[in-house]
């Protein structure tokens, strides 16, 4: 997304490469190979070019995660809390109008990904909007507000984990992607690996 006008916002975008990966053996997610490639790879070259400036959440192996280029963000508070502690700390560091978040095993994410959510966001004033594939919501995958960081730290902070909870106690809003059913099918378990590496091939 280029700015061609002093409207469009700046939105940055967050990889989350932060997790335990159990389902994959502990093997850290974002570098496990997906055709020739580590999966974050896949993420970067889909999102990068529609934002503005790319980081990457991660919290084991910053120094290969480094040499993708961008910037690597741990998360500020310790212990493995999910994707939430990602994406505190992702919106405590931007100084973007927006930051889009996307997981780092999703290797077919949309192209439009961005501008579609970001006319969702502008023409129903929504605070987030929440990717939906047309079956279910993404909850990994949002354009939001850096300034709700405080509610979604009050929320962690209560214990609290699951990400759709906390927005749908927000004005959010959902941009249907049932056009590409396949843009967030992710990579949990080595079969699923190989299953997607047979559809990128063909």
């Amino acid at each position: 997304m280029s700015l061609q006008n002093e409207q469009t916002p700046n939105i940055e975008a967050v990889i989350l490469a932060g997790g335990m990966a159990r389902r994959m053996g502990g093997d850290d997610k974002g570098l496990v190979t997906l055709n020739d490639q580590p999966m974050i790879s896949h993420a970067i070259n889909r999102i990068a070019p529609q934002v503005n400036q790319v980081v990457i959440n991660a919290n084991r192996n910053q120094q290969q995660y480094s040499q993708f280029g961008y910037p690597v963000l741990s998360d500020l508070e310790s212990g493995y809390l999910g994707p939430l502690a990602g994406m505190i700390t992702a919106m405590k560091h931007t100084k973007a109008d927006l930051l889009l978040v996307v997981p780092c095993d999703c290797p077919l994410l949309p192209k439009d990904l961005s501008s579609r959510m970001l006319h969702t966001l502008v023409t129903t004033n929504a605070e987030i909007v929440v990717a939906s594939d047309g079956k279910r919501e993404q909850p990994v995958v949002m354009l939001i507000k850096p300034s709700l960081y405080q509610s979604m730290q009050a929320f962690l902070d209560a214990g609290e984990r699951k990400i759709d909870i906390w927005y749908s106690q927000h004005h959010y809003q959902v941009t249907d992607f049932s056009d590409q059913p396949d843009a967030f099918v992710n990579v949990n378990t080595p079969e699923q690996k190989q299953q997607l590496a047979q559809k990128i091939a063909q």
